[in-house]
């Protein structure tokens, strides 16, 4: 059963939406649906990067956004829970893949936020250009709090966004971050009425899409220009990620959030 929903819309069917669909665990991001993201958005890459279709508009946004009221409640750590070193190094290889391609998309991709964002779900949100979130949406970073940290770029896009003391300060404590405080930061675009985030981000991208596609694709890389170095924290976050992956600590945090108690680190 497919955890991805990839629909079409917009004049000609040039906007692309990608709905996370496991709205019975707030669409907690599985390997499948890892992988079912990874394949949607190399295709769309490819058909950003094929020549102008003659029957109508190509491919002019991606709106991502989630099912059941929720964005993401971020990667699924039941799942993770029974995975070996070596299995989450994979899926680690496969968010950061994810992430990555979402940044390089030279068409515009704006996350539609109603309910929870959190974890790798925040940092789907952040991989995108725009976030337009829903009044009651909430965002937040938890991972310390089951022994690890944000490995999927958050503490790379998020400090370029807020700056370092608002991103340490939403990092390590894992505080949750209101719909109108992340608008006010800077990390949200817009900020809409409960149960219409969707059809302001396909109206927003419909918007962007009436621009010039060349001078948009280039716009976005001046934009990704303004932090040059985000390639080397992205692998500086990498190397400092191996370490808490092998740790007891992480262990001990993903055991603790199956069974429902608090963790007990010990630092090791």
């Amino acid at each position: 059963m497919s955890t991805l929903v990839v629909e079409r819309a917009g004049t000609g069917g040039s906007i692309a939406v990608l709905r996370l669909a496991r709205p019975e665990v707030r669409n907690a991001i599985s390997n499948a649906l890892l992988g079912e993201l990874l394949a949607a958005v190399s295709s769309l890459a490819a058909e950003a990067a094929a020549a102008p279709r003659s029957d109508g508009p190509s491919l002019a946004g991606v709106v991502v956004t989630g099912s059941g009221g929720a964005f993401s409640s971020g990667m699924d750590l039941r799942e993770r829970a029974g995975f070996s070193d070596d299995d989450l190094r994979a899926q680690r290889r496969g968010i950061t893949s994810l992430m990555a391609a979402l940044h390089e998309l030279p068409v515009v991709t704006i996350a539609a936020v109603e309910g929870p964002a959190f974890a790798g779900g925040f940092e789907l949100a952040l991989a995108c250009d725009l976030v337009v979130a829903a009044e009651s949406a909430v965002f937040a970073l938890p991972e310390v709090g089951v022994g690890i940290f944000p490995g999927g770029g958050a503490t790379q896009t998020l400090t370029w966004l807020v700056g370092p003391a608002r991103a340490r300060d939403v990092i390590l404590t894992g505080r949750r971050l209101s719909a109108l405080e992340a608008e006010a930061w800077g990390v949200v675009a817009r900020v809409v009425p409960d149960g219409t985030a969707e059809a302001a981000a396909l109206a927003l991208a419909a918007r962007v899409a009436e621009g010039a596609p060349l001078g948009i694709r280039q716009a976005k890389a001046a934009i990704r220009g303004a932090h040059r170095s985000l390639a080397e924290g992205f692998e500086a976050e990498d190397l400092l990620y191996e370490r808490v992956l092998v740790s007891a600590d992480r262990r001990e945090g993903f055991t603790a959030f199956v069974e429902k108690r608090r963790p007990r680190f010990t630092g090791r």
